[in-house]
């Protein structure tokens, strides 16, 4: 996937792309009383697209949290371009964003243009300055008008944009997409990930449905909370959809717990 700009003319052109995000986690270990949701997980890696694919509860969410900062692991260690975003959590506004699947666990503010200058105040711009450069990311989204509305007369897609253009206007090297448009219907999608050749970052896309995952560098397979498989795109996520159909194939649905 190459990521895009809009030109004045209106067409998309490729964006000038970053250097890679360095994501680094050392025997990160996260559980929830006494179930393991990711087990020791070691990553050297440096990120520009990455897939990240797996069942239901395979911890896909919780490796989320813990590359945005918003847990931190209770043992091993995290780190986004050398910082602990778990603890530095300044710094790691800079460095990484997360886009959640329900947008309503993510506004705080009731109007628009509260919600985009929030997040530039807490990198440090006074409140003129963060909400100055609110409105030039709303009019960069066609959205100048949104400025005043209220969050809770938008509809769940609309809350989706909002939710990205606070992002895109923190300006993060990497971006986290936590299953961000499950649920949508096609045209709603299709408008999202349009939008989304705003940012010109580096993305980490995560997702159990690989029909979102086109085009992407390289994948992580998780599978119970600890890495399947980790490669080039195509040739994991192949092998997902192969281990998944035959899993399928199956009726374990039917067995009931004993």
């Amino acid at each position: 996937m190459i990521a895009q700009h809009m030109t004045q003319s209106g067409q998309t052109a490729p964006a000038k792309a970053r250097p890679a995000s360095g994501l680094l986690l050392e025997t990160a270990r996260f559980a929830h009383g006494e179930k393991v949701v990711l087990a020791d997980l070691t990553l050297d890696l440096a990120v520009t697209r990455l897939a990240v694919v797996g069942r239901n509860g395979s911890g896909k969410s919780t490796l989320a949290r813990l590359l945005a900062g918003l847990v931190a692991p209770q043992q091993g260690q995290v780190r986004i371009n050398g910082i602990d975003v778990a603890r530095d959590r300044k710094a790691a506004l800079c460095e990484v964003g997360i886009l959640f699947q329900n947008p309503d666990h993510q506004i705080i503010f009731p109007t628009v243009l509260e919600e985009l200058a929030f997040g530039l105040g807490q990198q440090g711009r006074s409140k003129r300055a963060a909400e100055t450069e609110a409105r030039a990311v709303l009019a960069r989204f066609g959205k100048a008008h949104w400025q005043e509305a209220y969050v809770n007369t938008l509809s769940h897609g609309q809350k989706h944009l909002v939710c990205l253009m606070a992002i895109t206007a923190m300006a993060p090297r990497l971006l986290i997409l936590d299953e961000p448009f499950a649920g949508l219907d096609i045209p709603t999608r299709a408008q999202l990930t349009r939008y989304l050749s705003h940012y010109t970052g580096n993305l980490i896309h995560i997702s159990h449905d690989p029909a979102d995952l086109t085009g992407y560098d390289q994948a992580l397979w998780l599978e119970r909370g600890r890495i399947a498989a980790l490669g080039e795109s195509d040739q994991v996520i192949a092998e997902y959809v192969a281990r998944m159909t035959e899993l399928g194939e199956a009726d374990d649905i039917a067995d009931l717990a004993g």
